[in-house]
This record gives C-alpha cells, structure tokens and sequence, in this order.
C-alpha cells in the first residue's frame, strides 16, 4: 500500500496537499511534524543500523557535576565567585538534583531520545530572531570542474546549475531507495535520521512562538518524480526535474534553466525576504501571504520543492565576498538582493552566481551541518568524475517548460516586504567578516604528533586571551561535538576553555618561560581538550545534562541556586561559538555569532597546507583585530614547535 501511495501520482498529489492544508490551518505545532518525514524503502542499507544504534545516554549526576565544577575554574572573575558557585553545586546535588535526575532517568525510559523534541524546540524551533545570520550556515563550493564543456547558448550560471541539480537529484533518488551508503566513524555507523529532513520539506513560521517543519516526502516514494524551485530576480519558477520515471539529463535542465535566464527581464516583488524576518513577525506576515488561494499553492510548490537554486546577479571573487554573498547576499541601494532571491527556511538551498561561483545556505532547524557536507560532498566529488554520468535526453518526450509562480499581493504584504528589506539592511550592514588561511596544515601540525582539531583550538584561545588584553572575560568557548552515534543523536557542547589551555596562553607571553615549559603545558592542554572532546562525544558532556535536569522543573517549583548563578550563566555565554567540518571542495564555510559580544569561529583543519579560518561578528566587535591575533597565534604555536625541532632533518617549513 505505501509503495503504491509513492508511485501513483495522484495518491502522492493528495498526500502532499493534505500536508500542506493540515500545516496552513494550523495555529501551533503539530505534536506528531517529526513523525511524518518517511524513512527510505524498509531494509535497505542506508537505515540499516538504525536499530542497532544505542540512545542517549543520561550521564551520572555526580559526573556531570564534577565536571562543571571543573569548566567554572577558569571562567571565575574571582576565587569567592568561584567558592559561591562551588557552593550551588554542592547543594544541587544534595538537594533538587537528585529527584531531577530521577525524573530524566524516567523520562529516558519513556522516549527513544530524551533530549529530541526540547533540543529542537529550544535550541531551534522557539528562536524567533532572523535564521539569517543567526542561525543559517554556508559551504562555498570549489571551481566548476574545467574539463565540463558546455554548448555556447548555455551561460557558465546556467550550466553549473543544471549540473549541481542533476547530481543532487541523483544523490535524493540514491537516498529514497536506500542505496546511499550510511554514514561511519572508525567507532562504528553514525545516525541517518536527520536525512529525513532533507528533500521535500521546508521550516514554517509557527504564529504562537514554535516553528516546526513540513514534509512532502511520500512513503515509498523511489526519487523518480519531484520538481525545484528556482529563483532569478526574485521570481520564482518551478522546474520539473523527472520525466517518465527519469531524472532529466544535464541538456534538458540546461534548457529549462537558460529558459529562466532570458524571460527574467526586470525584478519582480522579493517576497523571498520575508522569510528572512524576525519568525514571529514571518508568522504574521506568512498568513496574510497565505490568505490567498493563489499564494498558497505558490506556497505549497516552494515547500514541497526537492531543493532551490537561486540564479543570483553577484559576480563574487574573493573569499570574503564568497562567504558574504551566501552568509546573507549582496545589498544594493538599501534592497538586500541576495535575500530577496532565495527562500531561508529551505534547508538545502544552492545559491549560483552569475560568474558561477556558487554555494549552498543551510536551515539548521532539523538538521545539522554534517548531512549537508555529505550531501555537498558526494555531488560535487560525482560531477568532477569523468565517469559522471550526463543523462540522455528522450527524442520523443515532449518538451518541459518552466512555470513562473507570480505572487498575488497585498497591500499588506507590499508593506511587509518593504519592512522585511530594511530589517535585512540592518541585520547585514550590522555584521562584519574575517578571512584567514595560514601557511601550513595538517600535514605541518601532524609531523609534531598534535591533534590538528586540538592545535586550531588552542590559536583561538591564544589569540582570543592577547584580544581582551586585560580585560575580563564574558563568556566561554563552544566547541560542537558530534552524537550521531546515537539514534537521533545531534550534538553537544566540547567546553573548550580549561585551566589547562589557560595555562599555557598565559606562558606564552610570560617573561622567563623556556620552549619546554611552554611546550609541556601545551600538551597538557590538548591531552585535556581531547578528553573533553571524546567525553562530549559520548554523550557525556556537561550542557545537554543539565539542560534536560531544568526542563524537569514542575510549575511553582523553586528553581535551583545553581541556574541563576553568574559564573554559571557566563559558563554557557558562548563568546566564542567554533565548529569544524572539512571537504575538499570547500574553500569558504562559516555562521554568524551566538551571543551580542561573541564571534563565530569556523575553521577547516582538513588541508595538508593550510589551515582555514572564518570569523563573524557584529560590526562594533574588533573583527579585523581577532583575525590578527588568529594570524599571530598561528605562527607563534608553529615556531613554538618547529624551535624544538630545530635540528631535526624533516623539520616541516612554512
């Protein structure tokens, strides 16, 4: 019967439209929206492990305590700060900690994972600030492979396009009939679960302050039907990417997408700006959009879209522009274009200039960067194949045409969209972005026996510690750490900052410290980083725990001390939010800032010759100062180590 529902498509058309009116009419979360996403064809390798996976663990109370008391000692302004918050500590445990515990170990019973729908709700879902900037990441994709050729009608925009959508939607069909090979670590196979929320979905702006996602995914649906939308000055089209239980060849996308190109002339209303908005004031602004029975199905082709592709007017070139003009686009005369031409609540959006440089925008929500990195990954490494495979064209199909989705507006949404732009105005001219690569790589950091995740670690704090100068600081390091070992696992927090890695920034513009001492507590402060790092990895980190423990609290129950604590607040204000992913085919990468005062670090330490550095933040924090300190630190920690290697014949040079 599911089979039947994915290959007949008027039962998937009546799937899909009793999806979408039952999420319109809505006014507040759906209990059951992470339910609907299908999982691949029953018994296939891709869900293999998924049963085999083991849940979340819920850590020890005396563990998770301890450990806090730990992550607290550098971050405390001053020893009495430091007794007081012990002192909370000690009596949570003796305490309210306790029953809490209890009552998450009873909850763990009842949920496959205990920590799922708060995590989303809380960390995503309730966020009602603008994704853009905050929430959204980007990947910048390497040069189009140059052996491709292409016809002489067809532009360079075009023809990347067309090969990014043939492969994507060849990767979507390889998922769907769960052949796609399922994700591993050396410790064993990882959680696929997220893929769910892939293709044919789309985050909606819940009007009682919680989004939630919609899918389009039919059960048993085998990749063989499934449209894009793609976007060129704003206009929307929808292009049909399968025929005849195919997927199109690169000639026939080509068509289609050059089509858009030459019946682009003008701009059209950037409706695609709202989704940009503040989420309440998108949740308004999305049921006047919705009002219209016109709109809506405008609507329900974008939602219901496999993925995007934004045909964008900027022509970027260095880094720096790259990451910008896929972080939140280009501004020009106070109408931020970029934004007007893309629709932020997807969560696979491909954004292709007009010199083809291009990237893809990622919605966090219910899905982190990993999946995307292979999604992105698999498609780029399958078209620079000489074996790709081009498709064929069928000589006797009829000829597919795009269709223009014209929005019909109101007076209202008029004055939405000119609000929405000014607020995007000031969410851009508001942020600033830095850029560094240093001048060695893995290859370097791996010669001196360090762990490179733990060596790019350590220049941030090194050169975050030389920025404050003696100021105090406000907050702490977060570094992700992966739990897909676990079903639905997502991440959790690596609390990078340590009495360690204190210790040694401090000896390294000491007077009278020698190489060796410096080097000696440089050590000791990867040994500890990587500890913590293997520790969050295992679900056994401090922030989820405790996070779950409050949640617990009953109404009319007095809160614990501890969570009102100022050296335990500071101790999750992360000033610093870090992250690593690594492909070959990502030269740009990066996210905005978490807190007002803090800075976003993505940093790549995949490359043998280079490590790769982006830093965000508001415009009024001293970016261009952090990215020189970052610059300085890395030379510094490199001629640490090669000074102590002086002698040594393979002694790596920068």
């Amino acid at each position: 019967m599911l089979l039947g529902l994915a290959r007949s498509p008027r039962l998937r058309h009546l799937f899909c439209r009793r999806v979408f009116m039952s999420t319109r009419m809505s006014v507040s979360q759906p209990a059951d929206w992470k339910t609907l996403a299908p999982e691949p064809l029953p018994g296939t390798a891709t869900f293999a492990a998924q049963s085999s996976l083991p849940l979340l663990p819920v850590p020890e109370l005396a563990t998770t305590l301890t450990r806090l008391k730990d992550s607290l000692k550098p971050l405390a302004l001053s020893r009495a700060e430091l007794i007081a918050a012990t002192a909370k500590i000690d009596e949570f445990g003796a305490t309210q900690g306790p029953e809490l515990q209890q009552r998450l170990l009873e909850r763990s019973k009842q949920h496959k994972h205990w920590l799922e729908e708060w995590w989303d709700n809380s960390g995503y879902l309730g966020y009602r600030e603008s994704v853009v900037v905050n929430v959204s990441y980007y990947y910048g994709f390497d040069a189009h492979p140059s052996h491709l050729t292409r016809r002489r009608e067809i532009s360079a925009s075009v023809s990347r396009a067309a090969y990014l959508a043939r492969a994507t939607m060849q990767f979507r069909q390889q998922y769907k009939l769960g052949l796609l090979e399922p994700e591993a670590t050396k410790e064993g196979p990882i959680c696929m679960d997220s893929y769910r929320w892939m293709f044919d979905c789309c985050r909606v702006p819940g009007p009682e302050g919680l989004d939630w996602s919609v899918t389009y995914a039919a059960p048993g649906d085998t990749g063989d039907s499934g449209h894009i939308i793609v976007f060129r000055k704003n206009r929307p089209w929808k292009v049909e990417t399968t025929q005849r239980g195919r997927i199109l060849s690169i000639q026939e996308l080509e068509n289609q997408l050059q089509y858009i190109v030459e019946k682009s002339d003008g701009d059209h209303p950037g409706v695609g700006v709202l989704t940009a908005s503040n989420r309440d004031v998108w949740a308004k602004d999305y049921t006047e959009l919705a009002s219209s029975p016109h709109n809506t199905a405008i609507l329900q082709a974008i939602q219901s879209a496999a993925f995007t592709i934004s045909l964008d007017s900027s022509s970027p070139i260095s880094a720096e522009h790259h990451s910008r003009a896929l972080w939140h686009g280009d501004l020009s005369g106070g109408v931020p274009l970029g934004l007007a031409n893309r629709w932020v609540d997807k969560p696979v959006q491909y954004i292709v200039f007009e010199n083809a440089v291009a990237g893809i925008m990622g919605e966090h929500s219910a899905m982190d960067g990993t999946p995307t990195v292979r999604l992105v990954d698999d498609v780029l490494t399958s078209i620079t194949s000489r074996k790709f495979d081009l498709g064929q064209p069928q000589a006797d199909a009829p000829q597919l045409t795009p269709t223009p989705l014209d929005w019909q507006l109101s007076p209202a949404t008029v004055k939405a969209i000119e609000d929405a732009n000014r607020a995007a105005c000031e969410l851009i001219e508001g942020h600033a972005l830095g850029f560094h690569l240093t001048k060695y790589g893995k290859a370097a950091i791996k010669s001196f026996r360090v762990s490179p995740d733990s060596w790019a670690q350590m220049i941030v704090q090194l050169a975050y510690r030389r920025l404050l100068g003696g100021a105090q600081r406000t907050g702490a390091t977060y570094e992700a750490a992966s739990t897909r070992r676990f079903f639905k696992g997502r991440t959790e927090a690596i609390r990078v900052v340590t009495a360690e890695s204190d210790a040694w920034v401090a000896s390294m513009d000491a007077p009278g410290v020698n190489l060796q001492e410096k080097k000696k507590l440089f050590n000791a402060a990867v040994e500890k980083h990587g500890a913590l790092a293997r520790t969050a990895g295992m679900g056994q980190g401090v922030d989820r725990h405790l996070f779950g423990l409050k949640k617990l609290l009953v109404p009319g129950e007095m809160p614990p001390a501890l969570f009102s604590d100022p050296l335990f607040i500071r101790s999750s204000n992360w000033v610093l939010s870090t992250s690593a992913v690594f492909s070959k085919h990502f030269p740009v990468y990066g996210w905005g800032e978490v807190v007002p005062d803090g800075f976003g670090v993505a940093y790549m330490t995949g490359y043998d010759d280079r490590l790769q550095y982006t830093i965000t933040s508001r415009r009024e924090s001293p970016n261009a100062p952090f990215c020189e300190e970052i610059a300085r630190a890395a030379v510094d920690l490199y001629e640490l180590h090669s000074a102590l290697q002086e002698s040594s014949p393979d002694k790596p040079r920068l």
